[in-house]
């Protein structure tokens, strides 16, 4: 019993990072399977430098920090800021929708614009806007 309890702890603590790219994947594709639907509005469109993923320390108490991408020259990360209400609560978030462009007009994105958000109705802040086939965006 000992053993196995060590074992359990030693592999969460030295087991390889997840890729952030694959667990946001799969947390829209979780959302736009189960996901409620609630009118919300796009509060703004948010360009920024490009960041890897954070570098990880070895050790137990490993501590993170964001790198520029190499060759990231030009490439912009964008994130659309939106809202929306439930049961009386107002909730603002953002969604990364770098590579989902083609899923939106980024042209015709205004602050203000309405949408429809997908939410996890067992825990409301997890929300999106846009997923791999599908768009709340109008």
């Amino acid at each position: 019993m000992f053993i196995a309890a060590v074992a359990v702890i030693l592999q969460r603590v030295f087991r390889k990072a997840e890729d952030p790219e694959a667990e946001e994947r799969r947390r829209r594709f979780q959302l736009n399977q189960v996901g409620r639907i609630v009118e919300g509005l796009v509060v703004e469109l948010v360009e920024s430098p490009a960041t890897a993923s954070p570098e990880v320390e070895p050790g137990m108490f490993s501590r993170q920090k964001a790198a520029p991408l190499a060759g990231s020259a030009g490439r912009l990360r964008r994130l659309i800021r939106y809202s929306y209400s439930i049961s009386g609560v107002t909730y603002e978030t953002a969604q990364d929708v770098t590579g989902l462009e083609e899923r939106l007009c980024l042209e015709r994105l205004a602050a203000g614009q309405p949408a429809s958000v997908k939410y996890d109705a067992a825990n409301p802040s997890n929300s999106i806007l846009v997923a791999d086939d599908w768009s709340g965006i109008k």
